[in-house]
């Protein structure tokens, strides 16, 4: 039976969810990815066991992570049975609705008909009362916004979740959830987006720093730009890499020779650091205290273990923020 480790809060740093009384660890683990069906059981319990034993208590799921759609949480469940679940209460559990997940007109979108439902088999699927935040996953252009939020808020008075959050919406439309959550009284805590140094969208269109003055948490996810700022594919595109067996989430088009060039030059900045680069792109995320958490994803136990060593990073000076911007935004 799994034994967690007793220092496993001595090292992660956890920050306070918008307004709210949660606290989130400063890198949570995503399942997006190597938690389907065709993946290694053994490795994935690894990674959740690692994950907790360094302070991650933040597993974020969504009900159509796979593939096949489902079996992630699935795996999950399984995890939780065998070992992790004796921790319940240490672990924030959230999942998402919003992409399609089965077949015909209520199994995608943001209706109160699809959205009750997919948690419904999502807390079957992972053998739980409830989940800790329940995201709607994306925004629904047919479907009224009142009906989406009134679903969430009904769902937490309901009891199978304690917090809700929304993702993939962009700052007029978080704005106009936040008012319709607030009249409600409806916990609502965060916005999950992509954000990474390429990848600066929530910059552009406002959304940081609304959230920030406005008491919302930001959740982000894709760190990384799916692999490109590490070391993956500084040196051709490896066989088994996602591009090659993918293709779906990041397209070989993608990896140019100036993008490389980038990359070369991230890196000297991090290895001058001390971090690596996928270390020093995390703790760029971090780095001005806006960001409530960083989800990373992980094919194996050592890339969890590299990502929270970026906690160990001192600050960015003026300078290093300034030739990252340089190398990034040119």
């Amino acid at each position: 039976m799994y034994q967690a480790n007793d220092k496993r809060y001595e090292e992660m740093k956890y920050n306070r969810c918008g307004n709210s009384g949660l606290k989130l660890p400063a890198v949570s683990l995503g399942l997006w990815h190597n938690f389907g069906s065709k993946d290694n059981f053994d490795n994935m319990q690894a990674m959740c066991y690692t994950a907790f034993d360094k302070g991650i208590t933040h597993f974020d799921l969504a009900n159509n992570y796979g593939p096949v759609p489902g079996s992630a949480e699935e795996n999950f469940g399984t995890i939780l049975k065998k070992g992790l679940g004796a921790y319940r209460d240490e672990l924030i559990i959230s999942s998402k609705a919003g992409y399609g997940m089965w077949s015909g007109p209520y199994g995608d979108g943001g209706s109160k008909k699809y959205l009750v439902a997919s948690l419904d088999q999502s807390l079957k699927r992972m053998g739980l009362d409830y989940v800790d935040i329940f995201y709607h996953h994306r925004w629904d252009p047919e479907t009224p916004l009142e009906e989406t939020v009134h679903a969430l808020d009904g769902i937490v008075r309901s009891g199978k979740a304690l917090y809700v959050g929304i993702s993939n919406y962009n700052k007029e439309q978080t704005m106009e959830a936040a008012r319709m959550f607030k009249e409600l009284g409806t916990p609502f805590i965060i916005n999950q987006r992509s954000y990474s140094i390429f990848n600066r969208q929530i910059e552009t269109d406002g959304l940081k720093d609304y959230a920030a003055a406005n008491g919302i948490g930001i959740i982000t996810f894709s760190p990384l730009q799916q692999g490109i700022l590490t070391d993956r594919y500084l040196n051709g595109i490896p066989a088994d890499s996602r591009v090659k067996t993918s293709g779906v989430f990041l397209n070989e088009s993608a990896i140019t020779s100036e993008t490389i060039a980038k990359v070369r030059a991230l890196k000297d900045v991090a290895a001058k650091r001390g971090q690596t680069l996928a270390q020093m792109a995390l703790s760029w995320i971090m780095r001005d205290g806006d960001i409530t958490s960083v989800l990373i994803g992980a094919s194996k136990p050592t890339q969890i273990i590299d990502s929270v060593g970026m906690l160990k990073a001192r600050p960015f000076t003026d300078e290093e923020r300034r030739i990252i911007d340089d190398i990034s935004c040119n």
